[in-house]
Order: structure tokens, then C-alpha cells, then sequence
């Protein structure tokens, strides 16, 4: 439970830092994001999802 306390702050910490420091970047990014294509996208979030997936089985081996 703590290991998912944490790594959940962390995302919190890193989201809400590009909402407080660059907000109307955050706008450039999301049109952006809307001209790929759906495919891109989910293909995107899975590869996303592996990488973490990866990082943290690196991250408890490590003892961590």
C-alpha cells in the first residue's frame, strides 16, 4: 500500500506542477494531442504502460 501511496503522489506532484508552472502550455499540448490519431494514441498509452510496467519491476528487484 505504501509503494502505491507514493507512487500516486508522485504523479500528483509531477501533473500539478505542469498545471501550476506552464498552464497555457498544457493548452498547446492537449490540441496537439487531439490531431493524432486515435490508433497513435492507444498505442502511445500501451507503450506508456509497459515502460511503467518495466520500471517498476526494475524498482522492486533493485530492492527498492
Amino acid at each position: 500500500m505504501a509503494f502505491l501511496l507514493l507512487g500516486l503522489g508522485l504523479v500528483l506532484v509531477i501533473e500539478g506542477l505542469v498545471f501550476a508552472l506552464a498552464p497555457s502550455r498544457l493548452d498547446e499540448v492537449l490540441e496537439m494531442l487531439r490531431r493524432i490519431p486515435h490508433d497513435t494514441r492507444r498505442f502511445m498509452g500501451l507503450a506508456a504502460v509497459a515502460i511503467g510496467v518495466v520500471l517498476i519491476w526494475l524498482a522492486r528487484s533493485l530492492g527498492l
